[in-house]
């Protein structure tokens, strides 16, 4: 069995959090683990007519019998991983690989107080980015494990693992526009490592994107509308972490393609398509799309190189177009 990674192809908030639920519900999945920075990336995931917003417990928690791991390579914050794990009773489910680094308040303090992070950089004032330069040892010892073995052990007897990214790929610090970026690279590969498992244990890489893609903060954004212009297609959005507003922007096919070149895309996700065209909303059958959203995915395609396998249609984890065959 090899893993699959599912990752952010723009600046974020592409939806990543209901695409890792829907593959970790429909697949019925033995583990999500997650990689990334750690809490100043939020995934909101509604199903079954509730709606949360995580940012340490992996997406794919709406599959009740899949292991949650947080990688060695995520930043840790007890008290906000400890009120998820409350909030959505999955105590038992959760592990936390015993080299991760814990986020402190003094590492909050600097990043609220420090001014060029703050105002410039548009930090989200969650501590990670100081705690990335300050490593310090794990203390969770009830939910303590060795992550890389629970993976590749998983994938050794042939059991389904999703690894889930956070941010997006333009917020790369390696290859996003710095220094309008995360303190850590937010590619697949990145992913991969901070789970501990191989290049050779991967077998997809999904790459998610957004019909209007979004930036929080600042930095460069070609394709952004004005919002009076994003007012009048009916898009508002707000960070789930920092309830900042999201700057609009309309597709990019360019960045598109070359993200998903680094990423070493083998499909694609689009969320927002209910957004394109509101007619589609919670469609779940190809042949009930528009024409307009079809053609919509058939250009993205062409501009990607990549087969659109899952077409989202809406906020809710089975509102999905999935074309996997």
């Amino acid at each position: 069995m090899k893993a699959m990674i599912v990752v952010g192809g723009f600046w974020g908030d592409e939806g990543k959090g209901k695409i890792v639920a829907y593959l970790a519900q429909k697949e019925r999945v033995a583990i999500v683990a997650r990689g990334g920075v750690g809490p100043n990336a939020g995934h909101t995931v509604a199903a079954g007519g509730e709606k949360h917003g995580v940012r340490m417990i992996p997406s794919g928690y709406v599959c009740r019998d899949a292991r949650l791991l947080i990688g060695a390579g995520v930043l840790v914050n007890p008290e906000i991983l400890m009120n998820e794990v409350n909030m959505l009773g999955v105590g038992n489910r959760v592990g936390v690989d015993e080299r991760c680094s814990v986020i402190e308040e003094r590492h909050i303090t600097y990043d609220k107080e420090n001014t060029f992070m703050s105002s410039k950089i548009g930090t989200t004032g969650t501590g990670c980015g100081p705690a990335n330069a300050d490593r310090d040892i794990a203390s969770l010892k009830p939910f303590l494990t060795d992550v890389p073995v629970e993976v590749n052990e998983a994938l050794d007897k042939n059991r389904s693992v999703v690894l889930e990214g956070t941010q997006g790929f333009g917020i790369s610090l390696y290859y996003g526009s710095y220094p309008y970026v995360t303190s850590k690279d937010t590619t697949a590969s990145q992913i991969a490592a901070d789970v501990g498992i191989g290049p050779t244990r991967v077998g997809d890489v999904i790459i998610v994107f957004k019909a209007f893609p979004t930036r929080v903060g600042a930095g460069p954004f070609e394709t952004e509308m004005s919002e009076e212009e994003a007012k009048k297609l009916g898009i508002e959005e707000y960070g789930t972490v920092t309830g900042r507003k999201r700057r609009i922007g309309r597709w990019d096919g360019k960045f598109a393609r070359y993200s998903a070149m680094l990423n070493g895309a083998t499909q694609c996700a689009i969320t927002g398509l209910d957004k394109l065209d509101p007619s589609c909303n919670g469609v779940k059958e190809y042949d009930k799309l528009s024409e307009k959203v079809k053609n919509f995915v058939k250009q993205a395609e062409k501009d990607v190189g990549v087969a659109f396998t899952l077409l989202s249609t809406g906020p809710d984890v089975l509102e999905i177009v999935d074309l996997r065959g």
